[in-house]
């Protein structure tokens, strides 16, 4: 009965979101030049103009040579992992799925369009165009959580040519940061530890809101344990979890008398809680906890580190509170906890931010492989592109990443895996998922996607997953499509 209300409690939660939303939607001018609207919150009426000008320029164009229905393939890729990184997890899949089934241009979005008068020389049949339906072509991706390499395809748009240029900006806005802030999770869940407790803490450093919600589920799926963003964790269907701010202990330490007075308000009203203990003298409040919690009058169920040095506090704090939990926090990253834990740290799970949810990015590209049947590739210097629909070919032996290779998709349809020589098994990792606009995949839990995330590193070679110079996953290219890059240069 408890999962059934929380069901409804969320249901009536978003169903009451998606009518405000739409009554917004409904108010917004987007004829009037003059008009500013502040707030620039997001919601799925907009997905259509949320987009760069360009793609819309080009579909223009398109439309005005005749080529806008040929059939087109785009394919999402990194030319280079961040640094220091031997490895992606991919993720953002789910929201670049519910984009392409809500596309939609409204009356509405088409005068305001034609009101910027950039459009002045596009034909009203292109207008008919964008109102004509919403996305109409296929998706392949490799399913989020799967280790990837550079170069290999994460997803792959099948679709007439105007449509599969029109999605790029927001696919890869999607793609691109939850795969990277997935594959900083899943670094800090294999340093830390399966036992040790990881908790998302980013939300006030991430890029937006928007983007504090989408790192708090590539938090979680790339091994985090819970997020302390409310609205993430109940849109999720999972429990948000923290502790408490300095400001809490120093308000009620003023009013009140002293800290132990704070914790004891605190503990009122939520009995046992994790405590903040190092706003003053952080030995001197775990000696008075201790005593408390000796004696039996409280009970405690965690205290966390915010400051000073980590691995000399958590020892004494650890000959006093004994068994009581310690969560660390404060600029956290895979390195210092690999620090802290070769220092003898005695840290029982990290409240993780900054160092989560921001950093180098991960520069995935959208690419044009293939137009109207033809290869394309493009031979720029530094971003030479591979031609032609492709499928990754992983080989596996005894549960570990012995190479990849990146084929053309036509050299094995089958979809399945195979056990080859040696017990030697090859299996393809781009998955069809959306055929003509419809998902043809079920969609995933947030539990399957962070398994699937542990088994992929749990598959890399240990060299791969070392911190620093960590060793590679050789991608081999395939002879045909070698051949087929080879043809396509000469036929320039």
């Amino acid at each position: 009965m408890k999962d059934v209300a929380k069901f409804d409690r969320v249901y009536e939660y978003e169903r009451q979101k998606i009518n405000n939303e739409n009554q917004d939607y409904e108010n917004q001018d987007y004829e009037n030049q003059s008009y500013e609207n502040q707030e620039l919150t997001i919601n799925s009426n907009d997905y259509s103009l949320l987009t760069d000008l360009y793609q819309l320029t080009m579909a223009a164009c398109y439309h005005g040579e005749g080529v806008e229905q040929k059939k087109a393939s785009f394919e999402l890729f990194v030319r280079r992992l961040p640094k220091g990184f031997s490895y992606l997890i991919a993720m953002g899949l789910a929201q670049v799925l519910e984009y392409l089934e809500k596309l939609r241009f409204s009356d509405r979005q088409i005068k305001a369009l034609q009101a910027t008068g950039i459009f002045a020389k596009a034909p009203e049949e292109f207008w008919q165009l964008l109102t004509s339906g919403g996305f109409s072509g296929d998706v392949w991706a490799v399913p989020e959580g799967t280790v990837v390499f550079a170069n290999e395809p994460i997803l792959r748009v099948e679709a007439p040519l105007w449509q599969a240029q029109l999605v790029e900006t927001y696919i890869l806005n999607a793609i691109n940061y939850q795969t990277l802030i997935a594959t900083r999770a899943a670094r800090l869940r294999d340093i830390a530890g399966k036992s040790a407790k990881l908790l998302e803490f980013g939300t006030r450093r991430a890029f937006s809101p928007q983007g504090a919600l989408w790192a708090a589920r590539a938090a979680l799926t790339g091994g985090f344990d819970a997020t302390s963003n409310v609205l993430a964790a109940l849109l999720l269907g999972t429990q948000p979890s923290g502790t408490m701010a300095h400001a809490l202990v120093m308000a009620l330490s003023a009013m009140e008398g002293d800290e132990d007075k704070a914790f004891t308000a605190f503990h009122r009203y939520f009995p046992g809680a994790p405590l903040l203990i190092d706003t003053y003298d952080t030995i001197a409040a775990a000696e008075r906890l201790a005593a408390r919690v000796n004696s039996g009058e409280i009970e405690l169920s965690g205290v966390r580190l915010d400051s000073g040095d980590l691995v000399e506090l958590s020892q004494k704090v650890r000959s006093l509170l004994g068994n009581v939990p310690i969560l660390a926090s404060g600029d956290i990253d895979e390195w210092e906890i690999a620090r802290l834990k070769a220092a003898g740290a005695q840290i029982d799970g990290y409240g993780i931010g900054t160092k989560l949810v921001t950093g180098e990015p991960v520069n995935g590209v959208y690419k044009l492989v293939e137009i109207d049947g033809i290869p394309v590739m493009k031979e720029s210097s530094g971003k030479l592109t591979y031609p032609g629909r492709k499928q990754i070919f992983r080989y596996l032996s005894a549960g570990k990443i012995q190479a990849d290779c990146l084929s053309l998709a036509t050299e094995d349809t089958s979809g399945e895996s195979k056990i080859l020589s040696q017990g030697l098994i090859q299996e393809p990792l781009l998955k069809l998922i959306m055929k003509s606009g419809q998902r043809v995949a079920k969609s995933e839990t947030i539990a399957q996607i962070r398994e699937r995330t542990t088994l992929s590193v749990e598959n890399l070679p240990e060299s791969v997953r070392k911190l620093n110079e960590p060793g590679t996953v050789n991608v081999e290219i395939s002879p045909a499509l070698i051949q087929l890059s080879e043809q396509t240069r000469r036929n320039k």
